[in-house]
């Protein structure tokens, strides 16, 4: 069994390409602009000496530093500026059910004190304490007991 193999390159590249020979420059071209530096050293025609045109002047870089603020929440309410309103206030807290507080009531309910398995949403210490903004009541930042992260970074 023959298969059709493709033409040789010599004959495909031949084919349908009526490509015509470089005309050279046209009409009126008056060559390159006054002081053209030339091509570059190591190519035929390099001018010995160039003349060297500044490049655009640099670009300058300020570097600002912003302040982060750091605040540490705790259980409590306590007083501070809010970020978003710009006044001084005292934090409202909420607590809410943590991912903490569905796993331990999951493994009271393992361990069989099913009655016993929903005093974690009732202990504030098995929730996390979430601040609130008194004015705006913007999210501030929260507070748990077991948290290595306790801070809030505003920027």
């Amino acid at each position: 069994m023959q298969k059709d193999l493709p033409p040789p390159y010599s004959e495909a590249a031949n084919v349908g390409f009526n490509v015509p020979p470089n005309p050279g420059p046209p009409h009126g071209f008056a060559g390159p602009p006054p002081g053209f530096a030339g091509p570059p050293p190591g190519f035929p025609g390099h001018a010995p000496n160039p003349q060297v045109y500044p490049g655009p002047p640099a670009a300058s870089v300020v570097v600002t530093n912003v302040p982060v603020m750091m605040q540490t929440f705790g259980p409590y309410p306590q007083p501070m500026t809010c970020p978003s309103c710009h006044q001084q206030t005292t934090t409202r807290v909420l607590s809410e059910p943590s991912t903490k507080t569905h796993l331990l009531a999951l493994l009271l309910c393992f361990v069989g004190c099913v009655p016993c398995c929903l005093l974690p949403y009732c202990l504030d210490t098995c929730q996390n304490q979430n601040h609130y903004c008194s004015n705006c009541s913007a999210y501030l930042g929260v507070y748990n007991d077991a948290a290595v992260y306790q801070q809030r970074r505003y920027w």
